[in-house]
Formats: structure tokens, sequence, C-alpha cells
């Protein structure tokens, strides 16, 4: 294929990467109220290693999830961890609901525009983005297996003892 057609392409494939959240890119930001409606910020987590998950209500992935990331807040926020959960259910009642039945012990926020799942290239739900002190993005991964929990911690608990 000559240069004149692969062209279009390159720039429909380039315009993708805008944005999103790979391996060693610095985190997109981001500004979402909590339950109380107060803003949270990657800003104000600076210095903190951040374990950024988008989860939907209808996602059983997600509701597997929970348990496990509420056991990593506990045992890794003292350290200088957080869980920051991003909601992008359109209707806040179906989010309420998912939380009455599965609660979540760390930072849930809201996203019902879903202006910010763009923003990272969420792909899938649940999609988790481990984030080191510096606000880089350390690792992204897709879905969730309970398989893969050793190897998730083994990266958060390798982010959070990394040089402060």
């Amino acid at each position: 294929m000559n240069r004149r057609r692969w062209w279009p392409l390159a720039a429909a494939l380039a315009s993708f990467a805008v944005g999103a959240a790979a391996p060693g890119d610095r985190a997109p930001e981001l500004s979402l109220p909590d339950s109380a409606g107060r803003p949270v910020t990657l800003q104000a987590m600076k210095g903190k290693v951040v374990y950024v998950d988008f989860w939907a209500s209808w996602c059983g992935p997600c509701r597997q999830s929970f348990p496990w990331m509420a056991d990593l807040q506990r045992r890794y926020g003292p350290q200088g961890f957080e869980v920051v959960a991003i909601n992008v259910d359109k209707k806040r009642a179906d989010a309420e609901r998912f939380l009455a039945s599965t609660p979540a012990a760390f930072t849930v926020v809201y996203d019902p525009a879903g202006a910010t799942p763009s923003a990272w290239d969420v792909r899938a739900m649940p999609s988790s983005y481990l984030i080191d002190r510096q606000g880089r993005v350390v690792h992204v991964d897709q879905g969730f297996r309970e398989m893969d929990k050793p190897v998730l911690e083994a990266r958060v608990r390798a982010a959070v003892e990394a040089q402060r």
C-alpha cells in the first residue's frame, strides 16, 4: 500500500492515543465528585500510590474486585496508598444499590457523563490503572480475575515500597 493510503489510517490510530493512560505516561488528571459532592483529584494525592479503578453496577467482575481493593486499602493505605473507584453508571441509584450490597472501604467518585473513561482510554469493565508517587502510570489492567490477584498485589506492593 502506498504512503498516501496509509496516512489517514496512521492519523486515525494516533488520535486514539491522545489522552490515553499507558504505562510510562503521566496519568490524565481527574476531578470528580465523591458521594458528598466534594471533588476528588489526582493532584491532591500527589506523592501517593493510587489505584484508579473504573467500575459499573452491572459489572460482575467489579463485584468481585471490591473486597480485594478494600483489603489493599486497609493494608497499604498507611504507607501512602489510595484506591479511587470511578463509577460510570448513568443513574446514581444503580451505583448506590451496588454499594449497598458491596460496600467500598475506599474512595468512590462518580462520572455519569462518561468523560473520564474516554480520557483514560478505558476499554473494559473494570479497568484499573496503577499510578506511582510521581503521577505516572505503572500498570494497566482490563477485567478482574481472581487468579491475577497475587500479580496485581505484587505490583501495588512494589509501587508502595519504591523510593518515596
